[in-house]
């Protein structure tokens, strides 16, 4: 691949705050009628987004009609954003007990994949070939039928990322540049035709690999990595506007750099940019904050960095052909 340097905006674009289990049951979709807003602040910069949908979204049909006159405009892409919990089929149970979809039968994702993916072709007339998990639960697994559904890209791997202590994933070994996923694992190089686009998050220090990969499964793992964080001894950095700091972000992006990394991908939730829809930014002000953060980062890595702005299928195909 080539030096050129690419700015990724994947936003997992999904009904009001999902965090909740309340709002889950009783969707709501103000966010997605707003994204026409957050869509010009992305023209403002020359951002191409990527929007990775859910299938209550798509189902929407005022959402649906939102993201179709986006998609005409022709500087984004609609992709796939997998709920385990609420793409059919699914159950009761699956619904209370908020699921990774790592954890679904092989037979039950596929069939949900072929739900996600025909809803999304239905809602904006174009089959979505980008995919990300809903709370990162991917696996391996996955890859296969990926594949047949026509899927190109793939961005739940998070390095450094553990949640088995939660029967989530494990992506503590994965690498922060891209990768052609295997079938057998989630973090290392193989020969499928998916490529593995991580979201960029790493430590703010430089640790050997033994202790980076300790503190990705530290006992008590969230309050260990709480208190590492206030005795400002390692924190973990994303680009992630209401998880880091412009100051974070720009750090990352600075060492991605350094460490030639061909692409910086940013993530949030559609929900994070209205007040009240998620638990960030739940006032004005703190919405403000975010736009603001969001807006700086996007300046200073096209201007400053000279990232240029695609979305997931363009970079996948600038990409295959450097290769």
């Amino acid at each position: 691949m080539a030096s050129r340097l690419f700015l990724l905006v994947g936003i997992d674009t999904e009904g009001d705050n999902q965090w909740e289990a309340a709002a889950r049951a009783n969707q709501q979709f103000e966010n997605i009628y707003a994204l026409p807003a957050l869509h010009e602040l992305f023209a403002r910069h020359g951002i191409r987004p990527t929007y990775v949908v859910t299938h209550p979204v798509a189902s929407d049909h005022r959402s649906a009609d939102v993201l179709a006159r986006l998609l005409e405009r022709r500087d984004c892409e609609i992709g796939a954003h997998h709920h385990a919990w609420e793409t059919p089929p699914f159950s009761a149970g699956d619904a209370a007990r908020h699921p990774y979809a790592s954890t679904l039968s092989r037979a039950q994702f596929e069939a949900q994949l072929a739900s996600l993916t025909s809803a999304i072709a239905g809602a904006v007339g174009r089959s979505p070939v980008s995919y990300r998990s809903g709370r990162f639960g991917f696996s391996a697994a996955h890859v296969a039928a990926l594949e047949r559904e026509g899927y190109l890209v793939e961005s739940s791997v998070a390095p450094l990322f553990y949640e088995r202590h939660k029967g989530g994933p494990e992506f503590v070994d994965a690498p922060v540049e891209p990768y052609f996923l295997a079938y057998d694992s989630a973090v290392s190089p193989g020969s499928s035709n998916v490529l593995e686009v991580p979201v960029s998050a790493a430590l703010n220090r430089r640790l050997p690999q033994m202790l980076a990969r300790a503190w990705a499964r530290a006992p008590m793992n969230y309050r260990t990595k709480r208190l590492l964080r206030a005795a400002r001894l390692v924190r973990m950095r994303w680009l992630r506007p209401s998880y880091s700091s412009l100051e974070e972000m720009q750090g990352l992006a600075r060492d991605l750099v350094r460490a030639d990394v061909p692409v910086l991908n940013l993530l949030f939730h559609s929900s994070e940019a209205i007040v009240g829809g998620s638990p960030y930014n739940r006032t004005q002000a703190e919405l403000d904050a975010f736009r603001a953060r969001l807006e700086r980062f996007l300046a200073y890595a096209t201007k400053d960095l000279g990232a240029s702005p695609a979305t997931f299928a363009e970079f996948r195909a600038a990409w295959s052909s450097s290769s």
